[in-house]
């Protein structure tokens, strides 16, 4: 029974939470349900719901690596840089056709959304550092510098 509970706690955190969870977001949310309830066995129950296909794991560069519930339509995530929330965007913004060089295929790809969500003080994501993109296909660095950092200098 007490399995069933901890799992149940697992699943709860997140359908309603509705976004993408590192285990230890996890863990807190899933100890308003049950208290006896460890990190270890957090990452045990992600690994088996994972096994089950009820969730799937969502990779942002430089973050922890953190799960979603499995089957939703395509889509991509928003990274608050103030707090680490990671959240889901509707849809998907990329063309529906890229111009690959001669001999190339694609086979998917990645979009992520930096920036600040609306829990978060402006002033927070003032601090952070800008990031620095590189674009190989035409071999020059392009700085993305945050709106509201500019904005607000």
């Amino acid at each position: 029974m007490r399995k069933t509970q901890q799992k149940d706690a697992i699943r709860s955190a997140f359908v309603l939470q509705n976004r993408p969870l590192s285990p230890e977001e996890v863990l807190v949310i899933a100890q308003g349900y049950t208290k006896s309830l460890s990190i270890a066995t957090v990452y045990r129950n992600i690994h088996s719901l994972i096994e089950e296909g009820w969730l799937e794991s969502v990779e942002m560069p430089g973050q922890v690596t953190r799960y979603e519930v499995a089957g939703k339509a395509h889509h991509h995530h928003f990274l608050c840089r103030s707090c680490g929330g990671v959240y889901e965007l509707d849809g998907c913004p990329a063309p529906k056709e890229i111009s690959l060089p001669p001999g190339f295929t694609a086979t998917g790809h990645e979009f992520f959304v930096f920036g600040k969500c609306s829990a978060c003080p402006i002033s927070e994501v003032r601090q952070l550092p800008r990031t620095v993109v590189v674009d190989k296909q035409r071999n020059h660095r392009m700085a993305m510098i945050d709106p509201l950092e500019e904005s607000n200098e």
